[in-house]
């Protein structure tokens, strides 16, 4: 769903090097802190670097903003989102040393609607996922040479294999994921000790949290990702595919 281009030979020179030392810092950094990668990242990237964040929690935002006051954090405004992930992003906005940056569509719900039919999450969820979170994301990253995201092995088998910094290959980008070697426990133990903000729907039964219309609360033994698009064989939005 990205408008794209051939690359020139600048450009492809820009990605192999960047890929390369996307792949050397996977190596690496596989042993190191979630803060030591966040701060190799801001050292390596400056203002080039950026956070994003679906607002479940802010411990991404938080560990950059220890590394990079006022650091980028990047926030997909899909239109379906639950209240309290809207209330979280304007919390997160007020009270921590961040800048969050808004990202929204090209087109409302409701030009969506007339253009695709209405509830089109429902028919075709993954051109919905396209249109509403990969395609403004990819142009919101463009002023970026690297993202950090809060993916966590632990998440889902389709997450196992995340690296801790690794190639974006669709938005050509340097992808950081400091704490994808953390377990739920982990995360727990880091809001608890620095009192970071969560999303009020994480003590109301959702182990993660989308859009109000593909997300339900989990069942007791259900992997955090089975909340997400239930019923269908979908488990990523496209995003980190």
């Amino acid at each position: 769903m990205t408008d794209l281009h051939p690359l020139t030979a600048a450009e492809t020179e820009r990605d192999t090097e960047l890929r390369a030392l996307a792949e050397q810092a996977g190596r690496d950094l596989e042993d190191a802190s979630a803060l030591e990668i966040v701060q190799w990242a801001v050292d390596t990237f400056g203002a080039r670097f950026c956070v994003t964040s679906s607002m479940e929690d802010a411990v991404v935002a938080h560990l950059a903003s220890r590394a990079r006051p006022g650091v980028d954090v990047v926030f997909l405004d899909t239109g379906y989102h639950f209240p309290e992930t809207i209330g979280t992003r304007d919390a997160v906005a007020a009270v921590m040393d961040v800048n969050v940056v808004t990202l929204t569509p090209r087109q409302s719900v409701a030009e969506q609607d007339a253009a695709y039919g209405p509830r089109l999450h429902d028919r075709n969820p993954d051109l919905c996922c396209a249109l509403r979170k990969v395609r403004p994301l990819t142009e919101g990253l463009a002023g970026y040479d690297a993202w950090a995201t809060g993916l966590r092995r632990d998440e889902s088998p389709t997450r196992a294999g995340t690296p801790v910094v690794g190639w974006d290959e669709k938005r050509r980008k340097v992808k950081i994921a400091p704490i994808a070697r953390w377990t739920q426990d982990d995360v727990d133990a880091y809001v608890a000790g620095h009192g970071v903000l969560t999303n009020p729907l994480l003590m109301d039964g959702y182990a993660s949290v989308g859009c109000a219309p593909c997300t339900r609360r989990v069942a007791a033994g259900e992997d955090a990702r089975a909340g997400r698009w239930a019923g269908l064989a979908k488990t990523e939005c496209g995003l980190h595919a």
